[in-house]
């Protein structure tokens, strides 16, 4: 039997405290593995340290997170992918498990759900927004992921190549999660150490810009890959304005037979048109995303599922 090729994906920026520790610690849980830490224009011994634990270094000069996995995603060939990140949070022992259960169950994506009793390590708030944003991709894409914003993830090869990777900062997690849920992917989640940071390393994730920055993707994917119910909202929206508005105006005409406020009327008139036209572009455009969808499913199944081939004769 062919082996498999297992890749350990790393992005890094500014991890010269952490990043010797995370080479090291997932080449020995994984010896076979192939460890590639992509620089992403540190300005400390990122690249050095990386090298001396062992690691494949390489660089990726756009900056943001995105960027990298984008860059890392179609540069590195493997059977399996480990993507982690450099900060030393996550635990090298569980990444076995990980990779255990995306092949015996012949998975695309297994997320490691983090678990800590450390306030330090996933403060409230960080938590609290992960909660929040997690269930409102669960709402409009469907359940399957609990932790939406881990860094710890397990992919087929499959999945890493028919990935689109459209975006440019930590809010490719989201992306991540509804490649998944959109392609209808069998996926898992696997509960993991999740641990503080090494004293003099400090934390790239800023609470409230990458907050919005994730609030926002999820909005832009809900458009683009939900476009009926997004416009269907904004539909009903425009025409409760415009209810709003023309009942006054109509209630006065019954009495008096004259239309005294005019502009209303006319604003009322274009928010009707307006609700119209919402909902005859969703109406559309669910059309063209439905075609899209389903070459990008058709694109997904040209590869073949993670583990290792089907023997002759095998039901599996």
């Amino acid at each position: 039997m062919i082996p498999l090729r297992i890749a350990v994906l790393v992005p890094c920026h500014n991890e010269e405290v952490a990043i010797g520790s995370v080479v090291s610690g997932f080449r020995a849980a994984l010896p076979g593995a192939s460890v590639y830490v992509y620089d992403n224009n540190s300005g400390d011994r990122t690249r050095e340290v990386a090298a001396a634990a062992g690691a494949i270094v390489r660089s990726e000069p756009q900056q943001g997170k995105g960027n990298v996995v984008r860059r890392m995603f179609a540069d590195v060939e493997a059977d399996a992918y480990l993507l982690v990140d450099g900060d030393g949070t996550y635990d090298p022992a569980d990444a076995p498990a990980m990779l255990r259960l995306l092949l015996d169950d012949r998975l695309d994506m297994v997320t490691g759900v983090r678990v800590t009793e450390l306030e330090g390590a996933y403060r409230p708030g960080h938590r609290l927004g992960n909660l929040l944003l997690t269930g409102v991709v669960r709402r409009v894409f469907g359940s399957g992921v609990t932790d939406m914003l881990s860094g710890y993830r397990c992919f087929s090869r499959r999945f890493v190549k028919s990935f689109p990777a459209l975006a440019r900062g930590f809010e490719t997690e989201t992306e991540f999660t509804v490649h998944a849920l959109e392609l209808r992917m069998p996926v898992g989640e696997l509960p993991t150490a999740y641990s503080q940071r090494p004293a003099g390393s400090a934390s790239k994730l800023r609470t409230y810009h990458d907050g919005f920055r994730i609030l926002r993707m999820i909005l832009a994917l809900v458009q683009r890959e939900r476009p009926r119910f997004f416009f269907g909202v904004l539909a009903v929206l425009f025409a409760l304005f415009s209810a709003a508005l023309f009942v006054p105006v109509f209630e006065n005409y019954l009495e008096t037979g004259l239309v005294p406020r005019l502009p209303t009327f006319v604003a009322s008139a274009a928010l009707a048109m307006l609700s119209f036209l919402s909902l005859t572009c969703g109406l559309i455009l669910d059309t063209v995303t439905r075609g899209r969808i389903e070459a990008k499913r058709i694109a997904y199944l040209s590869l073949p599922a993670p583990g290792p081939p089907a023997q002759p004769g095998s039901a599996k």
